[in-house]
């Protein structure tokens, strides 16, 4: 093992670094090893990871030096961010600054940087057609990590930046899923008209990540937007009848419906939604699947997707 590189991979019990971390852990042949970076080595995630021979870690995003410490030695890193966990992109960009420098400092040969777009080049604060949310913002879990790439650039690391897209997993634990209405039939809840958005199996994110550090310095300096398909509201409705043995029928609403729904960072997401809708051209044009396959050959299509975890799907 102490010939690998090593890979620091934050927030490894998460969906994307948990993704490449079973990624580089399953391959005997890999030429790297893990370090799994967590706030809880207890937890069942971590041990789980351990098992399959992850080195675990705990360190902490809000302590400079506890990050150091994680990447000290390795050869690279997987770095993302958690808006989820506080709805706040300031601290998102100060984690992202954290990060940088510390992989600065350690003198890291390739990083990749878990990134999205900054929706505010494409609709600026003044414009009215989408909300400004958070006094500067239009998709805050969006637009900060776009923001935040500079940081890696000016400090000349070594960085490929990484876009995912719409986790279909989020059908599953976010409550996107089908939702059954009051007359007894299933509807999922989109405000994408009929544009297509681009998904992904969430442990695929993780899997082209690898395939990006495998491919090594030529992917430095590049952006990689990854998908494993784009579909319509209609054709994933589709797709979810023929999977689930219930009738799913596309119920697309306007932004504004969506942003009024009642759930945390709804305002959040029906701009995102928005975002996918009014800008299709160019949200899909920086997320290829070919270049996925190419990266990850066990890249899952949405019905792929649903036969392996369509049954854990909510359908109450």
């Amino acid at each position: 093992m102490s010939d690998k590189k090593i890979i620091t991979i934050m927030g490894a019990t998460g969906a994307q670094g948990g993704g490449l971390a079973r990624a580089i852990l399953k391959d005997p042949n890999s030429e790297f090893t893990v370090r799994a970076v967590t706030r809880n080595k207890s937890s069942d995630k971590a041990k789980a990871l351990s098992d399959l021979g992850a080195e675990v870690v705990e360190a902490d995003v809000d302590d400079r030096a506890s990050i150091i410490g994680a990447m000290n030695g390795a050869y690279g890193a997987y770095l993302v961010t958690f808006f989820w966990d506080h709805f706040s992109p300031e601290k998102e960009y100060q984690h992202a600054k954290y990060m940088a420098e510390a992989a600065k400092e350690c003198g890291l040969q390739h990083v990749i940087w878990s990134t999205l777009e900054d929706t505010r080049k494409y609709v600026p604060l003044e414009d009215d057609r989408m909300p400004t949310l958070q006094g500067k913002f239009k998709v805050p879990h969006f637009d900060m990590k776009g923001e935040a790439n500079h940081l890696f650039k000016d400090l000349g690391i070594p960085t490929t930046f990484l876009m995912a897209s719409f986790y279909w997993d989020n059908f599953i634990y976010f409550g996107s899923g089908p939702q059954k209405g009051e007359d007894g039939k299933y509807y999922l809840t989109f405000p994408l008209d009929d544009k297509k958005m681009a998904g992904i199996a969430s442990e695929d994110i993780g899997k082209c990540a690898y395939g990006i550090f495998k491919k090594g310095k030529s992917m430095i300096g590049q952006t990689v937007g990854v998908a494993g398909e784009k579909l319509t509201g209609s054709e994933m409705a589709t797709a979810f009848t023929k999977h689930l043995g219930k009738e799913v029928i596309y119920n697309n609403v306007s932004p504004d419906t969506y942003r009024s729904f009642d759930f945390p960072g709804a305002d959040d997401l029906g701009n995102m939604f928005q975002f996918y809708r009014d800008f299709e051209d160019v949200c899909n044009r920086h997320r290829d699947v070919g270049l996925s396959k190419e990266l990850n050959p066990e890249l899952k299509t949405f019905n792929d997707w649903l036969i392996k975890y369509g049954e854990k799907v909510p359908m109450d």
